[in-house]
């Protein structure tokens, strides 16, 4: 007895080990695997665990993906596009340049990864976390991504165009030059954030709370501002529209 409960002892750490070269499945372990520059179009890799995995330059498009692990993935100029991605974990992923748009990332987690120049254009990011992340020039525009969390994130010259974000956080976030072109924020928290310079044209910020914000050279041109909160804590008008009065 104390032999076979030695023998299944030593052999426990291999049970749990990934194999890289498992076929693609649901929960599959490819943790620390290379799957770079590989077709996996329309692929089942829900629950997967892919930890510290590289799909850099990989094509997912169509992927099912729902509740898979990614964190600290290398994801760069990986294609995603049209993949179900709900409830993914991609915290500190490396994404440069990766192709979100049009994949259902409901809840997904996204805290502390890099996304510079990534794309969730016409994506489903409702309840997605940005926490701190690095999405300087990604592009977001005709997203859904109501009650989204973008709390101290960089999105410097991001493209927020034609969103959807009602009750969206950005609180403590720097987006310089950022386009929120026409979208849709009502209710979202801009809490001492740095907006220099970002384009609001036409957006519908109806009760938004801007308190403390930086906002030097934003454009709020035709923009709502119907009951929002402004810098310094004055409420604007029913009826303001451009400028808080």
């Amino acid at each position: 007895m104390k032999l076979l409960l030695a023998v299944c002892l030593t052999l426990l750490p291999f049970v749990s080990q990934a194999a890289c070269d498992d076929p693609a499945a649901p929960r599959v372990n490819w943790s620390g695997c290379d799957k770079s520059k590989l077709d996996l179009s329309s692929v089942n890799l829900s629950r997967a665990v892919l930890k510290n995995t590289n799909f850099s330059h990989s094509k997912l498009t169509g992927a099912r993906l729902d509740r898979a692990d990614f964190n600290f993935a290398n994801l760069n100029q990986a294609d995603f596009s049209r993949a179900s991605m709900k409830k993914v974990r991609m915290v500190r992923v490396m994404a440069k340049g990766a192709n979100f748009s049009q994949s259902k990332l409901q809840q997904a987690d996204f805290s502390r990864a890099a996304l510079q120049q990534a794309i969730f254009s016409a994506a489903n990011l409702d309840s997605a976390k940005f926490y701190e992340a690095k999405a300087d020039k990604a592009i977001f525009n005709q997203a859904k991504m109501k009650a989204a969390n973008f709390e101290r994130a960089s999105l410097i010259g991001a493209d927020f165009s034609q969103v959807l974000a009602e009750k969206s956080i950005f609180q403590d976030a720097v987006a310089d030059q950022a386009v929120f072109r026409k979208a849709r924020l009502q209710r979202s928290q801009w809490q001492k954030s740095s907006l220099l310079d970002a384009d609001f044209s036409y957006a519908d910020l109806s009760k938004a709370s801007l308190i403390e914000a930086v906002i030097d050279g934003a454009i709020f041109n035709g923009a709502s501002l119907k009951d929002a909160t402004w810098i310094e804590y004055q409420r604007c008008r029913r009826d303001a529209v451009g400028v808080c009065r």
